[in-house]
């Protein structure tokens, strides 16, 4: 059989072409692949002419997956020998087809976009959906390397891991740097939602965040004048950021605070079930290992500190003179050890 060079050309095009766009390569693979060359420019599409079998081996006595009708189109995967594509259907399916030009009619397609990659800055969770409330599919760490898919909202990106699982992230700048290879991605549009009734208010809850990160640094006093923000203990703190941010004042001490929270909104007992911007209630400190906390009755331990939950095991407080004041940390063992009950301030 004489091949034309369209046909000729797919071997040489192919595997590098297809890496990223299929997530074949790793994120460090996908840079290498996607370097200047006509393989990493150019996809190839097989456009289906007459209608014809998808085998599972390219081999007539391979056995038929489906068959491909005239107009289809295929991504070619590979040029498997003179006679085969092994090729990837608009379903997924992968299989093999006749590479014969009364089958099939190979064509170019335009480049794909480059490819935005990130290093992860710190330990953060990768989850199903982008909310801190969805299922955690796993931890990425300190210069894991990940391709951005898409940037979901403010908060989140969507991306790749190597080993190939796709999650969402924080798009925080603690947590993740991108890479300067392309642009930062564009949010995707998504349809203006219907709006419905919701007991949560995040742009309200986002500015109590963001009143307390412009607090970062400032000196801790316990017992702090409530009449001024030159320092702050615990609950002075707490109270002042939901003051600026929506006017709303809360009870001077943590205790009241937490009464407060319990008579106003729903509470949880597990740090699983808090959400972005739910305040913290904790018990003394009695030791760093769980032993410490055995047979301690903590519905009835008495509160001592407060602080705010800011999603994927950080949280937002103040606590001594010589943490250096307003601050944030991760949920040490400690921390959750003395974890008593959260929940919102604002529903």
């Amino acid at each position: 059989m004489i091949r034309s060079h369209k046909q000729l050309a797919a071997s040489v095009l192919i595997s590098a072409s297809l890496a990223i766009s299929w997530g074949v390569f790793s994120p460090q693979q996908a840079f290498a692949a996607s370097s200047p060359s006509v393989a990493a420019s150019t996809t190839l599409t097989g456009v289906i002419q007459s209608s014809v079998r998808l085998r599972t081996s390219p081999s007539t006595s391979g056995s038929v997956l489906k068959y491909l009708s005239e107009g289809d189109q295929v991504v070619i995967l590979e040029q498997t020998n003179s006679y085969w594509y092994k090729v990837r259907t608009a379903d997924g399916d992968v299989g093999y087809t006749s590479s014969g030009e009364k089958y099939i009619n190979v064509i170019s397609a335009p480049a794909p976009a480059p490819v935005q990659t990130a290093v992860i800055l710190s330990t953060v969770r990768l989850r199903e959906t982008p909310s801190t409330s969805g299922k955690v599919l796993g931890y990425l760490y300190k210069e894991d390397p990940v391709v951005i898919l898409e940037e979901t909202n403010s908060y989140w990106y969507r991306v790749q891991t190597t080993n190939g699982t796709i999650g969402y992230t924080s798009s925080s700048d603690q947590f993740i740097k991108l890479d300067g290879a392309a642009a930062t991605p564009v949010p995707t549009p998504v349809p203006t939602p219907v709006p419905t009734p919701t007991p949560a208010q995040p742009a309200v809850i986002e500015k109590v965040i963001a009143a307390g990160m412009g607090y970062l640094g400032t000196p801790y006093e316990y017992g702090s004048s409530r009449t001024n923000t030159s320092t702050f203990d615990c609950s002075d703190f707490i109270r002042q950021i939901f003051m600026d941010a929506a006017n709303l004042k809360l009870p001077a001490d943590s205790r009241q605070q937490g009464t407060w929270v319990q008579e106003k909104s729903t509470t949880v007992t597990d740090i699983s079930g808090l959400k972005r911007g739910d305040l913290m209630f904790f018990m003394d400190y009695q030791g760093s290992s769980d032993a410490a906390y055995a047979g301690i009755d903590k519905s009835t331990a008495r509160i001592s500190h407060v602080a705010m939950y800011l999603g994927d095991g950080k949280i937002l407080h103040t606590y001594s003179v010589s943490s250096g004041g307003v601050r944030v940390d991760n949920l040490s063992a400690s921390w959750m050890n003395r974890f008593l009950y959260g929940g919102p301030v604002i529903r």
